[in-house]
């Protein structure tokens, strides 16, 4: 089995407070993760190392989005999302 068959997958969007390196304004901006929940039940067709396998698992969420554009209407630059990590457990 593959780990895909032990988490159900949904887009979501979170918003995190981040500051433009180029212009310093500071504001809210909306990040698209990825999040894999763990299912209730392990799938039919498991062996032993996959009972193991799903034992193990935990719910965890993966950002999508590397960059950013500034909120600032004379900015507009895109930077690169520093300081939030890209994989995250729930």
């Amino acid at each position: 089995m593959e780990e895909r068959d032990f988490f159900d997958e949904r887009p979501e969007q979170r918003t995190h407070t981040m500051t433009c390196p180029h212009c310093g304004q500071q504001a809210e901006y909306e990040l698209g993760w990825l999040v894999r929940r763990k299912k209730a039940q392990l799938p039919r067709g498991a062996d032993d190392r996959d009972r193991a396998r799903f034992a193990k698992a935990q719910s965890y969420m993966v950002r999508r989005d590397d960059m950013v554009g500034c909120k600032n209407v004379r900015c507009r630059k895109r930077f690169d999302v520093a300081g939030i990590q890209s994989v995250a457990f729930i």
